[in-house]
């Protein structure tokens, strides 16, 4: 059964909510905002000026904008702390990753970054802020203390109706000085949330970064599970079948004098034993070679090229390895490759080649067939596109019609 307020009830209700400890927690908000942001905007004008008149120096507007570099993060982080502190609010931080420790670099990139800008126009906004608050909220609450005290003296005085103009003043102040700080701690909160925390781009940018990293770890799960199957039918299946091949080959050869029929199950069965295990080796292989693993990828391709059936000359120059999953994704591409020039190019040769530079490990396959090869033209392609495109790879093909075909491919090695 709900509860019918009187109107007492609502204007108690009313009155606790508006002198609640929110409202000094916001007046010392505002109290505590002036100071730090007259520390936060001198600091940035100081440094500013000292680089400007001392510019022909060199070296002390370089030492200035530097430790104003250095300076703005530790005044935004004092700034989020006090919001975090009477008003329970997080202002999300920014990340802001230079990579550098050249002193004119960092200064490039710093200058280049939206961030520090933003917050430079906090911190010389902020003192305008406080003031208004300051003028606002303290020197209501001050007016209050004073017209107070005025207002019990008139009334234990009896005084007259032409002396209630203290009174109501008194009063008003006292009504309207927790509206103002609300308003000045909203405003503060509005400019240091757009200004101080990550904007749009940012969020988004951190948004892409994460689903990179996820997108990564999915791929290196897929890649570890691939090399867990490929263990498991290499040590389990595989044996097994070399085993049953080895036996049905023992006794084709020896049990000879069978009767006709028998010793043509045998046959077969042999035969059907050998293909599955190619079939099966051709599988494991396809999967994740052991010998990717275990010598890299000159090893494996080597592997790839020598069982191709058209020549193939191989070039590979990886001095240091690069993780599993992108040797998994350059032999894949390799191997994909070559089995489409196999099946479908009608080639008389081809060229691989696996070159490092930097951070990227470049990948090309040349075939001297028809062409004609698209993207779009079928799946073996397309599933190469999507293997590239899974670890922010670049594939492109050139494949006019008559011929040759270059396949192109930029994995990212870090």
């Amino acid at each position: 059964m709900n509860e019918v307020l009187t109107p007492w009830d609502r204007v108690r209700a009313w009155a606790r909510a508006h002198w609640s400890a929110l409202t000094w927690l916001r007046t010392i908000h505002v109290v505590t905002g002036l100071p730090i942001a007259l520390l936060s905007s001198g600091v940035v004008i100081g440094l500013v000026a000292a680089s400007i008149v001392l510019v022909w120096t060199v070296v002390v507007p370089i030492a200035a904008l530097l430790l104003l570099v250095w300076a703005v993060p530790l005044l935004t982080h004092l700034q989020r702390a006090r919001f975090q502190a009477f008003l329970d609010v997080d202002i999300p931080r920014t990340h802001r990753r230079f990579g550098t420790r050249n002193p004119l670099k960092l200064l490039v990139r710093a200058a280049r970054d939206g961030g520090t800008w933003r917050q430079l126009g906090y911190h010389l906004l902020a003192p305008l802020i406080g003031l208004v608050g300051f003028l606002g909220v303290v020197c209501g609450w001050a007016a209050c203390l004073v017209a107070l005290p005025t207002t019990v003296q008139i009334w234990r005085a009896g005084g007259e109706w032409y002396m209630m103009p203290p009174v109501v003043i008194a009063l008003a102040l006292f009504v309207t000085v927790p509206w103002v700080a609300r308003g000045i701690t909203a405003l503060d909160l509005i400019a240091a949330e757009a200004l101080l925390g990550p904007s749009r781009s940012d969020l988004l940018a951190q948004r892409v970064e994460s689903l990179r990293e996820s997108r990564a770890e999915v791929v290196d799960a897929a890649d570890a599970e691939r090399r867990r199957l490929e263990r498991d039918l290499h040590d389990g299946a595989q044996q097994r079948l070399v085993s049953l091949a080895m036996n049905l080959g023992i006794a084709r050869t020896t049990l000879t004098d069978l009767p006709a029929p028998a010793h043509e199950v045998i046959v077969q069965a042999h035969e059907e034993a050998k293909q599955a295990l190619k079939e099966l080796r051709d599988l494991v292989r396809g999967l994740h070679p052991a010998v990717l693993n275990d010598q890299g990828l000159d090893a494996a391709l080597s592997g790839v090229a020598a069982r191709a059936p058209v020549p193939v000359k191989l070039q590979v120059e990886v001095e240091e390895r690069v993780s599993p999953t992108i040797e998994a994704v350059a032999f894949f591409v390799v191997s994909e490759a070559l089995t489409n020039i196999a099946k479908h190019a009608r080639a008389s040769r081809a060229e691989v080649r696996v070159l490092r530079r930097d951070r990227l490990l470049h990948v090309s396959v040349h075939d001297d067939g028809r062409g004609g090869a698209r993207q779009d033209g079928g799946t073996g392609l397309r599933g190469l596109a999507q293997r590239v495109g899974s670890v922010d790879g670049r594939l492109s093909i050139h494949s006019p019609d008559g011929g040759p075909t270059t396949i192109t491919v930029e994995l990212p090695c870090e």
